[in-house]
């Protein structure tokens, strides 16, 4: 067959290309920015900037470990949205002028469909492990919190997600202000894992049905530092471990307490996680031990396909191009899910 597909991924601060022939991974190439972290958070205008500076190198590294030369692609698959309208921009022109030049399709993908499907990267000489359809993921990152019904590669059905905060998003602005770091969710997990998680309770929100909120236990973290603090300006020094250790198993019991209702309700064993706060240990462990007492098949991306890279556009692209689907020249970027 050799299809051969170059994907495409700048939806924020990491620019990546890879390559994929007849869904089997060839190269992926990732570049980092690491200028966000004086700000404690990505800053849009640098982030563009910088993917400017970086997608050609990056998608020429990525055709040279794949040991593939531009004419030999098939198609261009490229991230559309959701992201930063600004990184967006420079990902989808580049693919669409690249797919010009070559004559050959584009195709779009969304960003969060690319999470949904990095269980599907196949790599050679690596044993074969995808889940079965119907299965649910757990979609968690700093921009999304959701739990979605997956029915084939190319069908999914939100059944619940955040109101408010994301749990990334919790991670992050609460390891911000106790001082921790950024980004927040490898500080707290690291943290944590030297800590007591049943040291302090931390009150959860009671919300109907399968959507999630964070903005409340994130407030409270918040207040209870400051209040403790007030009391011993060492407080946060001398209990850090224990305080990470206590708020990242209560965003797991929040993040877990939903997916078991939505296995529940649904009857599907076939359980998933991705982005980038896939990769938290906790949560990684907490699913497989709650997999083991309730009879789930549970499925881990491996740590290197749970942050933005361009292999999970590939294969979700791969699948758009095996349906005969394909984007036009004048698509444009879309920054919100919404809009898509």
């Amino acid at each position: 067959m050799n299809d051969i597909i170059l994907g495409i991924e700048s939806s924020c601060d990491d620019t990546s290309a890879a390559v994929i022939k007849d869904g089997v991974l060839l190269s992926n190439v990732i570049a980092s920015q690491d200028v966000h972290r004086a700000f404690g958070g990505v800053v849009p205008e640098l982030a563009s900037r910088a993917h400017e500076l970086n997608i050609v190198p990056v998608v020429s590294e990525a055709l040279s470990r794949a040991g593939v030369a531009a004419s030999d692609l098939t198609a261009i698959a490229f991230t559309r949205g959701p992201g930063l309208l600004g990184s967006l921009l420079v990902g989808t022109s580049f693919a669409k002028a690249m797919g010009l030049a070559l004559d050959i399709p584009v195709v779009m993908v969304n960003h969060l469909q690319g999470h949904i499907l990095a269980n599907f990267i196949r790599q050679p000489d690596k044993p074969v492990r995808e889940p079965s359809f119907p299965y649910l993921c757990l979609l968690v990152s700093g921009g999304n919190s959701q739990i979605v019904r997956v029915d084939d590669p190319l069908h999914f059905e939100i059944l619940g997600q955040t109101i408010d905060d994301a749990v990334g998003e919790a991670f992050d602005k609460c390891s911000k202000m106790m001082g921790l770091g950024y980004p927040g969710g490898p500080v707290i997990d690291k943290l944590a894992a030297q800590g007591d998680p049943s040291r302090f309770n931390f009150a959860k929100p009671h919300i109907p049905g399968l959507d999630y909120s964070f903005s409340g236990i994130k407030t409270s973290l918040l207040y209870f530092v400051r209040d403790e603090m007030a009391k011993n300006p060492m407080f946060m020094e001398e209990n850090k471990a224990d305080i990470c250790a206590s708020f990242q198993k209560a965003l797991i019991d929040i993040l877990l307490d939903k997916l078991v209702k939505a296995a529940k309700l649904t009857g599907i064993k076939e359980i998933t996680i991705g982005g980038g706060v896939s990769a938290n240990s906790g949560l990684r462990n907490r699913i497989e031990s709650e997999g083991k007492k309730r009879g789930w098949n549970t499925y881990l991306p491996e740590f290197k396909f749970t942050t933005d890279n361009a292999a999970m556009i590939a294969i979700a692209g791969y699948f758009h191009y095996q349906a005969g689907e394909r984007a036009p020249l004048n698509i444009a970027p879309v920054s919100r899910m919404a809009d898509f």
